[in-house]
Order: structure tokens, then C-alpha cells, then sequence
């Protein structure tokens, strides 16, 4: 169990601080870091990923907090190594967008998601997003190799 609130306490704290770097540094013009590959921009996202469903957005908070409390919930008993990474990385991110979406502008419930990391033809996105995409993508490999999240009682 205190694999997962670590990592998640991580992943929120590096998303933390680098979206108020962002804030900071990227408020006036993106920098270039790789050319047109890679480049850093600050956006405001109202919506969900790829800026998608703005007008939902106190839905998606309301679901990020159904996720956090089911994820810690079920904790204690999530005893395999990779199912706990998976969880502490799925924390980690949805409280770090969760914490936008509930204390910035405009409202409670309804703030702007910060979004910093540009790859061309892909919306930008922030270390929250990479640690819940990280998390699909470890879960799907755990599921692919039939290994259960909690180990069963003989």
C-alpha cells in the first residue's frame, strides 16, 4: 500500500510543480526544445484530454473523485508489485489534474487543466496525463499476462 501512495504522491508533486513552472516561464511564448518536435506551451485546457467536452467539465471532476476514492479504497489489498505501481501512477495523475480542475480558474470543480508538453499533431499535455497514459499501458500488459492485482488465498 505504500507503494502506490508514494509513487501517486510523486507524480502529483512533479505535476505540481512543473505546471507552476509553466505558468511562470511559458506565459508570454512557447520555447522551442527539439524544434517543431518538442516544444513547450502553456494552455489552459476547460475540457477533458485532447481538449474534448468543455462543457463537462464538473463531470470529469466528479469522476476523478469516484477514481481516487475507489483506488484508495481498494489499496490495502492490492498486493501484486506492478498492479501497485499501476495505481499509484493512476492516483498520482488524477489527482494532479483533479487538483486544477477543483482550485483554479474559473470556479470550484470547474478550473482549467494545465497543459505544457507539445509534440506536433497531438494536444498538449502535462506529467499527469503521462503517468495516467503510463498507467492504461502497464495495466493492459498486467491484463495481456493474466496477473491479478491481488494474490488469491490457498
Amino acid at each position: 500500500m505504500r507503494r502506490i501512495f508514494l509513487t501517486a504522491w510523486t507524480i502529483w508533486l512533479f505535476d505540481f510543480a512543473t505546471k507552476q513552472w509553466a505558468i511562470s516561464a511559458l506565459e508570454v511564448e512557447p520555447k522551442k526544445i527539439l524544434g517543431s518536435f518538442l516544444q513547450l506551451s502553456l494552455v489552459k485546457n476547460p475540457g477533458a484530454a485532447f481538449g474534448f467536452a468543455t462543457g463537462l467539465t464538473l463531470l470529469y471532476s466528479i469522476l476523478a473523485v469516484v477514481v481516487v476514492a475507489t483506488i484508495v479504497y481498494f489499496a490495502r489489498a492490492i498486493s501484486s508489485r506492478g498492479w501497485q505501481l499501476t495505481a499509484g501512477l493512476l492516483l498520482g495523475g488524477v489527482m494532479g489534474n483533479l487538483a486544477d480542475r477543483a482550485f483554479r480558474e474559473p470556479a470550484f470543480f470547474r478550473g482549467h487543466v494545465i497543459d505544457w508538453i507539445e509534440l506536433p499533431n497531438w494536444p498538449v499535455f502535462n506529467l499527469a496525463d503521462c503517468a495516467i497514459v503510463i498507467a492504461a499501458a502497464i495495466a493492459f500488459v498486467l491484463s495481456v499476462r493474466n496477473v491479478p492485482p491481488i494474490t488469491p488465498v490457498r
